[in-house]
């Protein structure tokens, strides 16, 4: 057993993503849906994004985050999103945002493919 000294020292786990840029998904308990199109280890938004997550559904910092190309019944919109709130989507069909056209081809068989010039 670790003491408290050694279990503060030693880095969390970071899990590993899940999810891959064109990948479709949607919101565990929000209505909503996107394609990812950037992918953060951990946690790399603004303290003050964190702290205005109600703190009983506040998910942890030490897991992938998802930057998607979002949108619910109203409207289309960029969404920042943990790991452990999104489930794979791929079968209820395309995203319809605005910005997909640009940075993706497809969907084909539940998923987009980055354009070329998006590719490292």
């Amino acid at each position: 057993m670790l003491s408290d000294t050694a279990r503060r020292l030693v880095p969390p786990l970071i899990e590993r993503a899940r999810f891959a840029p064109g990948d479709i998904v949607r919101h565990r308990m929000f209505d909503f849906r996107g394609v990812v199109f950037d992918i953060d280890p951990v946690f790399s938004n603004s303290d003050e994004w964190y702290e205005a997550i109600p703190e009983a559904i506040r998910p942890a910092k030490e897991q992938p985050y998802y930057h998607l190309l979002a949108e619910n019944e109203d409207s289309s919109y960029i969404a920042y999103v943990s790991q452990q709130n999104l489930v794979a989507d791929g079968d209820s069909g395309p995203v319809d945002h605005p910005q997909i056209e640009a940075m993706f081809e497809g969907p084909d068989q539940g998923r987009y493919r980055l354009r070329a010039i998006h590719r490292h």
